[in-house]
């Protein structure tokens, strides 16, 4: 059974990966800003071109399947993207796969057609091509792009307007509380302001969302996010986010980071002019007077709040909060979307007595879904609430029965809290 419930999630997560790619590819052509006919070059041009697919090998879509998305999208949302996963039977002899995987372990270069041959000549009888493509992909052995040329980013130097575009990356700073601290930032690029920060204790998705969230609640939604390559960021999770909010995701090429130098100044900033004053040994000591992430993380808001945001920025000419806020205080993000945008999907198959386990912890659920396989829908910052679905209906809620953890374990992270901001999109000082 447990080969199955795998098999049922590498299905699901391969139909979230197909989501994400055809989001990724119509998200330009979203743009409520394009007329008609401008949307309409923009969606050729993309039909034009050869795209890397959900799964390394390079695909073209048509524009008829890109106007289906674009519809699809706007009716339903990302969930409207995402195809239903099918449930194959398996039919291949497990030791023919076997052989098939250490074929193509033993030279990654073979195509599964060729793999398909080898098995042939040497068994008589081989799988399709296809169910050997698919059975690499699920064991993450599909080849990478042919030509190894990364997807473009965004070439403008600098956004024409407050929330066009957010930078965002890592700093590792002081020791408090005998652990690093580490700052997840984001930047709006058009004015410098701080967007979203927070101090914390690791690089994780759920830190990420913690940061993000608060930033997106209080200073609206980004057009775009451009991030690195770090391990949090390309994360299933922040995808889905952004996906779900209507935010273009963008990541930088390995070793070549343009655009990134905004972020990088900023954080120089943070080390010459408050890290150095909080540590008690410079910025390269080893220790910090700060005894707590609280502590450090009000600091830092006070030093953000009254500093940072108020002295005039050298290349802008103008005072970063006071950029950002030049055409009016930002839309807030809907709290229902962000609820949603935020959420993390686990399956668990039912036991016989109607609970399901999360994480250690364990729910009571709709006896009559005892033995189906079920996801269950949570915050990853409250497993106590957590809704249950079934063939991608609504289920009932898993009721907490035996608690003993409150967060995903993927936070790690301790207290310390996120930047707090105020409803024009400063950061608010606690006072």
């Amino acid at each position: 059974m447990s080969a199955e419930h795998d098999q049922d999630t590498t299905r699901r997560t391969r139909a979230r990966e197909v989501g994400l790619f055809r989001y990724g590819l119509i998200s330009d052509a979203l743009d409520p800003a394009l007329s008609t006919k401008q949307r309409g070059r923009l969606v050729r041009a993309i039909a034009e071109r050869t795209h890397p697919g959900p799964f390394g090998a390079p695909v073209r879509v048509s524009r008829a399947s890109l106007d289906r998305w674009i519809r699809a999208y706007r009716a339903g949302g990302f969930t409207a993207l995402v195809p239903v996963p099918r449930r194959l039977a398996g039919q291949t002899p497990p030791e023919v796969l076997e052989l098939a995987v250490a074929l193509k372990t033993e030279a990654p270069g073979r195509t599964a057609a060729q793999v398909a041959v080898v098995l042939g000549a040497h068994a008589g009888w081989a799988p399709s091509a296809r169910t050997l493509q698919r059975h690499f992909a699920a064991l993450g052995l599909s080849r990478l792009r042919p030509d190894g040329a990364p997807p473009a980013v965004f070439g403008r130097f600098e956004a024409d307007q407050p929330n066009a575009r957010w930078v965002g990356d890592a700093l590792h700073g002081p020791v408090v509380a005998g652990r690093k601290a580490i700052l997840i930032a984001f930047l709006d690029d058009h004015s410098r302001a701080v967007v979203a920060a927070r101090w914390g204790y690791a690089e994780t998705a759920v830190a990420l969302a913690e940061t993000l969230r608060v930033g997106l609640a209080a200073r609206g939604r980004p057009v775009q996010v451009y991030v690195d390559n770090g391990s949090m960021f390309i994360d299933a999770a922040l995808r889905r986010a952004c996906a779900v909010l209507g935010i273009r995701l963008t990541h930088s090429q390995p070793g070549r980071p343009a655009g990134r130098g905004k972020i990088e100044r900023f954080f120089r900033t943070v080390r010459d002019q408050f890290l150095v004053e909080i540590t008690a040994d410079g910025v390269n000591g080893a220790g910090s007077p700060v005894d707590s992430l609280a502590e450090l993380n009000a600091l830092f808001t006070a030093w953000v709040e009254q500093v940072y945001h108020q002295r005039i920025h050298s290349e802008t000419a103008m005072a970063p909060l006071a950029r950002f806020l030049a055409a009016g205080p930002p839309v807030p993000t809907p709290a229902e979307l962000l609820t949603e945008a935020f959420r993390w999907g686990e399956w668990r198959t039912v036991t016989k007595t109607a609970t399901v386990s999360l994480h250690a912890n364990l729910y009571e659920v709709d006896p009559a879904l005892a033995g189906a396989r079920v996801e269950l829908v949570f915050d990853p910052f409250d497993l106590t609430d957590i809704d249950v679905r079934h063939h991608g209906r609504a289920a009932g809620r898993a009721v907490p029965f035996q608690i003993g953890r409150h967060v995903h374990p993927k936070d790690g992270d301790g207290p310390g809290g996120p930047l707090p901001v105020d409803e024009n999109g400063g950061a608010r000082v606690a006072r």
